[in-house]
Formats: structure tokens, C-alpha cells, sequence
């Protein structure tokens, strides 16, 4: 009987621990915002564009880690996560990305969001900025399946969430323009999610 009762209390001392635990990570005030770098730390499946000279997987590591160094340099809470992460709570939450085309030339920049009007006008604001920017082709928002479902909307509990087609990589032309600009662009990046925050920061010059 007694070591009955000291197995009854363990477990009810183990089950208030854990309730405890998700009240607590319940409460957590939420990042204020989460960067992903697009199919980095996958070697097989999705494994981003490629052409012979670039891969993509590269590129959005490269602009999401200059996304975050510029966002800390302002003091903005923030989260860097690769491909695949465990649930996440945040305010903003981007998902860097390149494009590539079976027929060459034929894509270009876009912008993908969940279906709510905080993440539409986010994403109105963004393209405002980059298209005075980017000199190729624009395609409609969620303009595919992946852009429109993207996987990880269900994974990052945010009030605006976008995902960044930032040009096409397998296009030469283009891929010759971005690759001098990538930490431009990331500037680019961070300056909009400063400002969607309510933080006055100086507009990059690009």
C-alpha cells in the first residue's frame, strides 16, 4: 500500500509538472520575429532550385543570417529557423526564397501569405518596396499551391507571415543581378519588417 501511494504521488506530481510546463510555455511572450531560410538543412526531397552555378539553399541562408545581424543591430527580437523546426510563436514570421523555371527566364519575384488580411497588407507593403527595386518580372500573389499552403504556415503561430520569392535563380540575368545585391536586398528585408513593427529605422540605401 505505501509504495502504492508514493507511485500515485509521483505521477501526480508528474502531471501537474507537465501542465505546469505547457501553462508556462502558454504564457511565453512570443518572438517578435522568426526568419526561415528556405530548404536549408535538407539534403534529399525539396531541396530548393539549382542551376550550375548557384543553389538556392545558399542564397536564403546567406540573406536570412543578414536579415537577423541587421534586425539585432537594431535590437528587434529575433529568431533564425531552417527548413524544418518545431512549433514556433511570433509576431512576424518571413520565409526566404529564390525561385527557379523549367523554362528559363519565365519566372521571377512573388510573395506568398496565409489567407488573413494582416499578412495581405504586409505583403502589399513589401512588394511596394521591391518592385521600385527588382527590375524583372512580378507574379501574382500565391501565385501557386506552395506559395498559397505553404507548409510552415501551420507550424509559426504569427499574425503576419510571408514568404519571399526574392528573383529566379536559374535565370542568368537575374541571378547576375542578385548576387551582388543578396545583403541589399536582406537590408531590404529587415527595413520593411522594422517598420510593419512601428520601429522608425533609416531606409537602406540601395
Amino acid at each position: 500500500m505505501h509504495i502504492q501511494n508514493k507511485t500515485a504521488a509521483f505521477f501526480a506530481i508528474l502531471i501537474l509538472s507537465l501542465f505546469g510546463f505547457i501553462l508556462h510555455q502558454g504564457m511565453k511572450r512570443p518572438t517578435s520575429v522568426i526568419i526561415q531560410a528556405g530548404h536549408e538543412g535538407r539534403t534529399c526531397g525539396n531541396t530548393g532550385a539549382e542551376c550550375k552555378q548557384y543553389r538556392e539553399a545558399q542564397w536564403n541562408i546567406l540573406v536570412a543570417d543578414a536579415v537577423v545581424k541587421q534586425l539585432q543591430r537594431w535590437h528587434i527580437d529575433v529568431k533564425r529557423v531552417p527548413a524544418d523546426f518545431s512549433h514556433q510563436r511570433a509576431k512576424i514570421a518571413v520565409a526566404i526564397h529564390f525561385d527557379g523555371a523549367k523554362h528559363i527566364c519565365h519566372s521571377g519575384a512573388s510573395v506568398g501569405y496565409p489567407d488573413n488580411n494582416a499578412s495581405y497588407r504586409f505583403a502589399q507593403k513589401w512588394k511596394t518596396l521591391y518592385k521600385a527595386y527588382f527590375p524583372f518580372k512580378w507574379h501574382e500573389d500565391n501565385f501557386t499551391p506552395n506559395l498559397k499552403h505553404y507548409y510552415a504556415y501551420r507550424w509559426i503561430d504569427t499574425e503576419k507571415f510571408l514568404v519571399l520569392e526574392l528573383g529566379e535563380i536559374t535565370c542568368a540575368k537575374q541571378a547576375q543581378w542578385l548576387k551582388p545585391r543578396l545583403k541589399k536586398i536582406a537590408k531590404l528585408i529587415a527595413y520593411a519588417i522594422a517598420t510593419e513593427l512601428g520601429i522608425q529605422v533609416s531606409k537602406p540605401a540601395l
